[in-house]
C-alpha cells in the first residue's frame, strides 16, 4: 500500500507570512490538524493545531494585554511553525510511514512528490486504513487466533479449514510483532481471519479441532436479501 493512494491529496497550504490567528481560523473551519507551509512551491514547514493551542494558551496566561494584541495582529505562522518537518514520498509505503511515524513521535507527515507538496498523511488515514483492513465499514463476521508460530502453508491450512467449514473468505492476516521465533525460527503471530459466515460457531470449532485456538469471535448478520 502506497501513501499516495491514502494520503489527503491537494492539501490547503499557507504562506509562512500567514497570521497565526488566520491560520486558527483556517485550520477550525476546514477541521484540520495541520497546515503544510509553503512559499512558492517550497515546503518552509508545519503548523499544527497542537502548535496553536500551545502558543494561545501561553499568551493567555501571561494575561498581558500587549502580548494578546500581538497574538491576535502581528505574530506570524513563521514565528510558530515546526521547521523542516519530517515528510515521506508519495511513493513510500504505508509501512515505511508508520514506522517513520512510530519513530519519530510524529502523527502527520507532508507528503512530497520529489520536493513539491502533494499531500498530508496522519493518523486520521492510518486510523481509515486500520478500519479498512478489519473490514470496520462491511457486515462481516471474524475470529482471532491465538499466536500461531507461522512456518510454511500455515496461513494455507488456516484458510483451508476454516472453508471447509463454511466460510466465505474476506481476509486472513496475522497481527503482532515482527520478531523472530526462538533460535531465528519462524514468529508466533495471532491471525484475524474475516469472513461471511451463516454460522460462526461452525467455523470456530473446526479452526480449534485442527489445532487453531480462537481467542475471540464476532457474530455479524447480514442482512437477507430482497425476493
Amino acid at each position: 500500500m502506497m501513501v499516495r493512494n491514502w494520503m489527503q491529496a491537494n492539501p490547503m497550504t499557507i504562506p509562512s507570512d500567514t497570521l497565526v490567528s488566520e491560520a486558527k481560523r483556517v485550520l477550525a473551519e476546514s477541521n484540520l490538524h495541520a497546515l503544510p507551509v509553503v512559499d512558492g512551491t517550497r515546503l518552509r514547514g508545519l503548523v499544527t493545531r497542537a502548535n496553536l493551542l500551545r502558543t494561545g494558551h501561553f499568551v493567555l496566561r501571561t494575561q498581558n494585554q500587549d502580548e494578546i494584541n500581538f497574538f491576535a495582529t502581528r505574530l506570524k505562522v513563521k514565528d510558530i511553525m515546526v521547521r523542516n518537518p519530517a515528510t515521506v514520498q508519495a511513493g513510500d509505503t504505508m509501512e515505511h510511514c508508520l514506522l517513520k511515524g512510530r519513530e519519530l513521535g510524529v502523527a502527520q507527515f507532508p507528503v512530497l512528490d520529489g520536493e513539491r507538496v502533494v499531500g498530508v498523511i496522519s493518523a486520521n488515514e492510518i486510523f481509515q486504513l486500520a478500519a479498512h483492513c478489519l473490514g470496520a465499514w462491511e457486515r462481516r463476521s471474524g475470529v482471532t487466533l491465538a499466536p500461531v508460530r507461522l512456518g510454511p502453508g500455515v496461513l494455507g491450512r488456516i484458510a483451508d479449514v476454516a472453508e471447509a467449514a463454511g466460510a466465505v473468505l474476506q481476509a486472513l492476516y496475522p497481527v503482532g510483532r515482527h520478531d523472530a521465533g526462538p533460535e531465528g525460527g519462524f514468529p508466533e503471530k495471532k491471525v484475524i481471519i474475516r469472513f461471511h459466515a451463516s454460522k460462526v460457531h461452525e467455523i470456530v470449532s473446526a479452526l480449534e479441532a485442527a489445532g487453531f485456538p480462537v481467542i475471540e469471535s464476532v457474530d455479524v448478520k447480514r442482512p437477507a436479501m430482497a425476493a
